[in-house]
């Protein structure tokens, strides 16, 4: 099986482009082995790339669990980089059809090289039973949660997959491995949750690190920063636009006032071609 390792910002996958429409049942099967960092290639998940019938390019998300994803901000700007580059004749705007529906991509470009990549993620979902979150009312922003003896204080958004996001005072310090695996499972959220511990330094400037759904902690998440300024603007902590800092570069997130979707823009990158030769 042919696949490309790319990254973004050093949230990495694994990504498989088929002609036909692949068989996610065994890819699923295969996740943990092919991600596995000691036996296998090494991976954050698996992005399939396949056609479309109602976008130019198709994606699915596989976690390094085997679970699949709903969306993946990093992912689909290494997609977006793969389609643009290999696949798209050079076209600097296209559509990607993701599980949440079709998402417009503008590449920005150097003598044919992407160079950073924007999406709209679509607007945030903030309304509990949809995130989902067992909580009653039309919004979760500053509740509280306990889990372990200890008690947080997050919002909740989806960007078509669930995220917690919670102010800490030092992100970049903060012990993620010892809460974002519990807090990731908590009850409240039927489907698990992402979960981001964040630093908001000003308006325009926000420090987050990630516990992923189904992924464990990674070096970036597009969705996760999303989630990060929507929930920084509902709190008063952000602007609308402001540069989420991750411990492997920078995103610029855009809460668009006019059209209410969230536009993230940041760079992808290509690490080898392989083959993988497990069964």
């Amino acid at each position: 099986m042919n696949f490309t390792k790319m990254h973004g910002l050093g949230n990495d996958f694994m990504l498989i482009y088929t002609p036909t429409t692949p068989d996610f049942t065994r890819l699923s099967a295969l996740a943990p082995q092919m991600c596995d960092r000691h036996t296998g290639v090494g991976a954050d998940g698996i992005a399939v790339l396949y056609p479309s019938a109602v976008a130019d390019i198709a994606m699915r998300i596989i976690n390094s669990d085997g679970s699949i994803a709903e969306q993946c901000g990093n992912a689909m700007r290494c997609v977006a980089k793969y389609f643009y580059e290999r696949l798209s004749g050079l076209k600097t705007h296209f559509t990607i059809e993701s599980k949440i529906g079709v998402q417009p991509v503008w590449i920005e470009t150097e003598a044919g090289v992407a160079t950073k990549v924007r999406i709209d993620m679509g607007p945030p979902i903030l309304e509990p039973a949809r995130i989902p979150l067992y909580l009653e009312g039309d919004r979760a922003v500053e509740q509280t949660i306990s889990v372990a003896g200890q008690s947080f204080t997050y919002t909740a958004v989806s960007m078509g997959n669930p995220h917690m996001v919670i102010a800490v005072r030092d992100a970049a310090a903060f012990p993620v491995n010892e809460w974002g695996p519990v807090l990731e499972t908590h009850p409240l959220f039927p489907n698990k949750t992402n979960v981001e511990f964040v630093t908001y330094h000003s308006p325009e400037e926000v420090t987050m690190r990630v516990w992923e759904r189904g992924a464990g902690p990674t070096l970036a998440c597009g969705s996760g920063a999303c989630a990060t300024v929507v929930a920084g603007v509902l709190t008063g902590q952000t602007a609308r636009k402001a540069v989420v800092h991750l411990p492997a570069g920078d995103l610029l997130i855009d809460w668009n006032e006019q059209d209410g979707h969230v536009y993230m823009t940041g760079p992808a990158a290509f690490v080898y071609d392989g083959v993988w030769l497990g069964k």
